[in-house]
């Protein structure tokens, strides 16, 4: 009998009811999402909130960090080494103020391009080789308006009104990337 492949979905965001909302916080509602989908069982450590999926001979570990946003690469890194999963058989799910709302695209490898979540993965996993699902949250609407403030907002009401055909966008992009994963293997 073969090992299961193991994948890793993290999703990017901050503890505490009061990020719930923000668009930094775009990662955990995708994973929340993510969950309802599979009926995933989450469970807690001290560093990250985690549930698992089987299909088709993988194990899919959904993994929100507890830590916040910019402290996020310990527990991605640690439960890559403790799991035996590889950096590019992880998909990371972040805010993107560098694309428009309601854009959402896949991407494998690249920079953090300032995103403090992205830097201090790529710092201690060691390698930038892992995909990306970027969610479009735009740039901050005024010049007076800090791209740290904005992304610590929540979204507005319209914003929200198109937000769980957003996410559900987001399900979709996510189980191709598996498919494309189940298709290869």
């Amino acid at each position: 009998m073969t090992e299961k492949q193991k994948l890793l979905i993290v999703g990017l965001g901050n503890p505490g009811k009061e990020y719930a909302f923000n668009r930094h916080n775009i990662g955990f509602m995708v994973i929340d999402e993510l969950g309802k989908k599979y009926n995933v069982s989450f469970q807690s450590d001290k560093n990250s909130i985690f549930g698992k999926i089987e299909l088709e001979n993988k194990f899919i570990f959904l993994l929100k960090p507890t830590t916040y946003m910019n402290l996020s690469g310990n527990p991605v890194s640690s439960f890559l080494s403790k799991n035996g999963i590889l950096p590019n058989c992880m998909l990371v799910v972040h805010d993107e103020i560098d694309i428009p709302f309601e854009d959402i695209r896949l991407k494998f490898q690249g920079g953090h391009a300032g995103h403090n979540g992205l830097r201090n993965i790529i710092d201690r996993v060691g390698s930038k080789d892992f995909h990306r699902l970027r969610f479009g949250v735009g740039r901050p609407p005024r010049s007076d308006f800090s791209v740290a403030d904005f992304v610590l907002s929540n979204f507005t009401k319209e914003e929200k009104e198109k937000l769980y055909g957003l996410l559900n966008k987001s399900i979709l992009e996510i189980d191709k990337w598996i498919k494309n994963f189940l298709d290869v293997a």
